[in-house]
């Protein structure tokens, strides 16, 4: 057997250093990732906080995602959220960096938010920043109840952090799955998009308009996507964000399928300006940026102490003081293998559309009936096993329908926050992750600025 065909190669053991000594290691800077670091700092916690980009704010501001749901109940009457997603509104406010939309929402320039994250971080003394710093493994407790230390690399070389709790905001769930809790992937995982940031857009600001163009266009541009888009004009700016692309039966817990992706959504991009520019040569379309990364809907999830369950959730079974978030999201099913998408709206309908054409209407509650809100139970987020580590983001334990409504960036945040007060409960009171005690996160969390309804 010669060199190449060795099916392995041993990598001799290594002494690491430790530079950074913490009470929490938080894994990932997506929003979920800082408000977290922020939340366990503010209640007198040495924190890491790690990001392997060079900035915060994931699908935000790596995809250019620049929409957040309303703060509050579907009839529009009472906060129900507040927290650091009501103080980074108010921030991106003041740099004319957030717009109001109709139905309580808010785009935003997610640009700004970038510098928002960044001040937020930098406000709290007890956090420690590394970016471009890439999680590599746990180092686990002899008897693998604890992550004692988390291996990383950047360009100083390797490295570890010891801390006493780890909060996972990886998205991916990479320490939650290196650590040894138990993992599983959904049979139809909802597919990635790729946004893009568009001058002179036009008809793309049409999605009725674009779905056409499309179809008719589909033979001579064969990377076209299929046939769903939205997209938002950039608070402050004279661009427009394009969600158009999805790549299909994609497993993005795999790397050559998210490699796959990040190239043909590209490619996808590609191929609608293209479209654009031999249909109307006159409008002047300039492609003005494209994402660092390809936005993943879902991934790994984790097993929990109690999957978060779509029926439990919009019949508010769940009882409030297991729960640490309020939602008014509704229920958002990508189909994997079609553009074909399903809503479960907080008015009691149904709808299931295919390319923006609707294909069925229902009602899932009575005539007359509504959801104000419905909640985010915590038990989802805290792994079977594994004393001092809590997950927080996409990972996060739901079936098919409660997925739909929990993995949006508003809903997400509240996880994030949640998970910081957790973390620094468990501390000061030496419980395992698993002897959380939620109604004591839910009064802190309230203490904190959140607004959780009894």
């Amino acid at each position: 057997m010669t060199e190449k065909t060795i099916p392995e190669i041993l990598i001799p053991a290594e002494k690491v250093p430790v530079k950074i000594t913490a009470d929490i290691c938080v894994i990932g800077g997506s929003c979920t990732g800082v408000f977290a670091a922020v939340r366990a700092a503010r209640l007198g916690k040495k924190v890491v906080l790690l990001e392997r980009t060079g900035k915060f704010g994931g699908v935000a501001t790596l995809d250019f995602v620049g929409i957040w749901h309303s703060l509050y109940d579907f009839e529009g009457k009472r906060q129900i959220i507040g927290g650091l997603t009501g103080e980074v509104l108010e921030q991106l406010e003041k740099r004319n960096a957030r717009k109001g939309e109709q139905n309580g929402w808010s785009a935003i320039n997610t640009e700004e938010l970038t510098l928002v994250l960044d001040d937020l971080a930098a406000a709290e003394k007890n956090i420690s920043v590394l970016l471009h710093t890439s999680y590599l493994s746990p180092v686990m407790s002899d008897d693998g109840r604890k992550v004692q230390a988390v291996v990383l690399f950047n360009k100083s070389g390797r490295f570890a952090v010891r801390a006493d709790f780890f909060i996972d905001a990886s998205g991916d769930g990479l320490l939650c799955r290196d650590a040894g809790v138990p993992m599983w992937t959904s049979q139809f995982p909802q597919p990635p998009t790729a946004c893009c940031r568009l001058a002179n857009a036009g008809v793309l600001r049409n999605a009725k308009d674009l779905k056409e163009m499309i179809e008719r266009n589909r033979n001579e541009f064969p990377d076209l996507p299929g046939g769903y888009s939205w997209g938002m004009d950039i608070p402050g700016s004279s661009l427009y964000m394009l969600a158009g692309t999805r790549v299909l039966n994609c497993r993005c817990e795999d790397a050559n399928e998210i490699t796959r992706a990040e190239l043909e959504s590209r490619r996808q991009i590609r191929a609608m300006i293209d479209m654009v520019r031999k249909e109307a040569p006159d409008s002047n379309l300039s492609l003005q940026g494209l994402p660092s990364e390809i936005g993943i809907r879902e991934g790994l999830h984790i097993q929990s102490l109690a999957r978060a369950e779509g029926d439990a959730l919009l019949f508010r079974l769940t009882p409030a003081e297991e729960t640490i978030g309020c939602g008014t999201y509704p229920v958002d099913i990508h189909h994997t293998d079609s553009d074909r998408i399903e809503f479960f709206q907080l008015s009691g309908i149904h709808d299931v559309y295919r390319s923006h054409v609707l294909e069925t209407r229902s009602r899932w509650l009575p005539e007359g009936e509504t959801l104000s809100y419905y909640r985010i139970p915590m038990k989802a987020m805290i792994p079977v096993k594994i004393e001092n580590l809590i997950a927080a983001g996409r990972m996060i334990d739901a079936d098919r329908k409660a997925f739909g409504a929990l993995r949006v960036m508003v809903n997400l945040n509240q996880c994030g926050e949640a998970a910081g007060v957790a973390a620094s409960l468990c501390l000061d009171r030496g419980r395992a992750a698993q002897k959380t005690d939620i109604a004591e996160v839910r009064a802190e969390l309230n203490r904190g600025g959140s607004l959780l309804p009894d």
